[in-house]
Order: C-alpha cells, then sequence, then structure tokens
C-alpha cells in the first residue's frame, strides 16, 4: 500500500510540473517605427498625405497673400485722402475695410477645414496600413507560438513594455512577412498607431 502511495505522489509531482511547464509562455517584442520606416504602403501614405496638405497649404499662402494686397492697397488709397476728395476715398476704405474682413474670416474658415481635412485624410489613409502590419504581427506571433509580443517602438513611448530582458525580437519576422527587406532602417516617427489585436 506504501508503494501505491508513493508511486500515486510521483505521479501527481509530474503531472503539475507538466502543467506548469506547458503553462510558460513565450513572449515577443516589435519595433513598429522601424517597420513603418520601411514600409512601402506606409511610406505611400505619408506621401499622399503630404501632397493634400501642401495643397491646402498652397491654397491658404494663395488667400494669404491676396489678403496682403488687398491691405496694402487701402493703405496706400488712405494716404491719399484730402478735403477735396475725402467723401469718395473715405467710402471706398469703408468697402475695402469689409472686403478685407469678408477675406479674413474666409481664410479663418479655410484653415479650420483644411485642418479638419487632412485629419479625415489621414483616417482615411492609414487604418489600412496599421490592419496589416497588425495583421502580420499577429500571424508571426501564432508561427512562432508566442503569448505576448510588446510594441517597443519609441513613437509609443514604451507604454507597451513593462519589463523586458532578452525575448524574441520579431520585427525582421514581420518585415519578412509583408515582403519587405529586413535589414535595419533608420528609426523615423510613425505616423499612427498599428490597430491592436482584439
Amino acid at each position: 500500500m506504501r508503494k501505491l502511495i508513493n508511486v500515486l505522489f510521483v505521479s501527481a509531482g509530474l503531472m503539475l510540473l507538466t502543467n506548469i511547464a506547458n503553462a510558460q509562455q513565450k513572449f515577443g517584442h516589435v519595433n513598429t517605427d522601424e517597420i513603418y520606416a520601411t514600409m512601402p504602403e506606409a511610406k505611400t501614405a505619408q506621401t499622399a498625405l503630404k501632397t493634400f496638405a501642401d495643397k491646402l497649404q498652397a491654397d491658404l499662402e494663395k488667400m494669404g497673400n491676396e489678403y496682403q494686397t488687398k491691405m496694402k492697397a487701402a493703405e496706400d488709397k488712405q494716404k491719399t485722402i484730402s478735403e477735396a476728395n475725402k467723401e469718395v476715398v473715405g467710402k471706398e476704405l469703408q468697402a475695402a475695410a469689409v472686403e478685407l474682413q469678408d477675406l479674413n474670416k474666409r481664410i479663418q474658415d479655410a484653415q479650420a477645414k483644411g485642418n479638419d481635412a487632412v485629419e479625415a485624410k489621414r483616417n482615411e489613409l492609414f487604418p489600412p496600413v496599421g490592419q496589416k502590419l497588425s495583421n502580420a504581427i499577429n500571424a508571426v506571433a501564432k508561427e512562432k507560438g508566442l503569448a505576448y509580443v510588446f510594441d517597443i517602438s519609441v513613437s509609443q513611448g514604451f507604454n507597451n513594455l513593462i519589463y523586458f530582458d532578452g525575448g524574441e525580437d520579431v520585427t525582421a519576422a514581420v518585415k519578412t512577412k509583408l515582403g519587405i527587406s529586413a535589414t535595419p532602417a533608420p528609426a523615423t516617427k510613425a505616423p499612427v498607431t498599428p490597430a491592436k489585436k482584439n
């Protein structure tokens, strides 16, 4: 009977050790800034956003130049006031002041609409890039049997990293999954955060 009890205790101990070994989870980390810096879709989206924003900025500068031209014309007109033309020039200056106020309001409205338009364009361009990156990270994590992957990128402020001592860097594997050269690139600020796994 004593041998049976010893065998049961040894069996229970082995089962417990097996369960503990199976419960250990693998961790990995990824640098999304590095991936974004080399991801063609991110570069394309960034270029498209810059082109869009530059066009809006050029339109605003054109309106600003028009405002400056009209302001200078009004200032020059004011210098021509005399007793003989005081009434006529006064009316012209009042009309110019109304026109300048209207143009100033249009410039302010265009700036606000431009900011909203750039943000809307950003929201249109970058979520698909983030989703593609997220899908690649998820696929690599599953392939490598990782339970957690931490983002160690600077743009995330290391927010997703509690402790880092070793671990498996899956940045190169995610780049390979995306068909990007695995050589390191200079770190640049990522424009957006990739979508998180639900």
